[in-house]
């Protein structure tokens, strides 16, 4: 499964792509952060950041796009640009008739590190060690867009699961009993966790190379 991931931002709004196995093994596709100068009049900076996301999702024609929920924040200026730019993403998928997710920064955080409230650092050394990356993405913002991604493909994989058993009669029977015989030696982890510590035992990296928009 192809996930684009948007992270909304007037200034900066973060792309990420990502492939995610039904084993919920994830591999690197892209990233790259979409800038917009903000001396510019907001009508064209609505537009560049439009034509970056068109341009992202005809490139790597994602089977679903991820994009950030927006909530409450003091600075009303801010929340204003993330929604407006939050509806760009909307509408770009919309007309290609992609399939969209949302999710806030606390569930994307909770299913990438285990804990609703980590520190960006800490979701972007959870990405890189998910994706096989030798280096930690950069800047913030696109490795808030790859959380995304996994997020929301991680999520569709529950629930593919879930239909794949309710229609496997006696060989869902069998292979649940196998999943509950692994979750016990694993008792105790979230999904995220044990794909930290897969990571940690590989120590592979990832042969996709990011790139960065300036």
């Amino acid at each position: 499964m192809r996930v684009l991931g948007i992270d909304p931002g007037l200034t900066r709004c973060g792309v990420g792509v990502v492939d995610v196995e039904r084993t919920r093994t994830a591999s690197l596709v892209h990233y790259s952060v979409i800038r917009s100068s903000s001396d510019a009049p907001i009508e064209e900076r609505l537009l560049t950041i439009a034509q970056g996301i068109d341009q992202a999702i005809d490139e790597f024609n994602p089977a679903a796009v991820a994009v950030e929920r927006v909530f409450a924040q003091h600075n009303l200026r801010s929340v204003m640009g993330t929604a407006q730019v939050s509806g760009l993403a909307l509408h770009a998928a919309a007309r290609r008739s992609i399939p969209v997710g949302m999710h806030t920064p606390s569930e994307v955080k909770a299913s990438i590190t285990g804990y609703g409230s980590a520190e960006k650092k800490q979701v972007q050394t959870m990405v890189a060690r998910i994706l096989g990356l030798a280096e930690l993405p950069q800047p913030a913002d696109a490795a808030d867009a790859l959380a995304l991604a996994i997020c929301h493909a991680w999520r569709g994989n529950v629930s593919l699961q879930k239909q794949a058993a309710a229609a496997g009669g006696g060989v869902s029977t069998r292979m649940a009993k196998a999943q509950a015989s692994a979750g016990t030696r694993s008792a105790g982890l979230t999904p995220a966790q044990r794909a930290w510590r897969a990571a940690e035992r590989s120590g592979g990296t990832s042969g996709a190379s990011p790139r960065l928009t300036e």
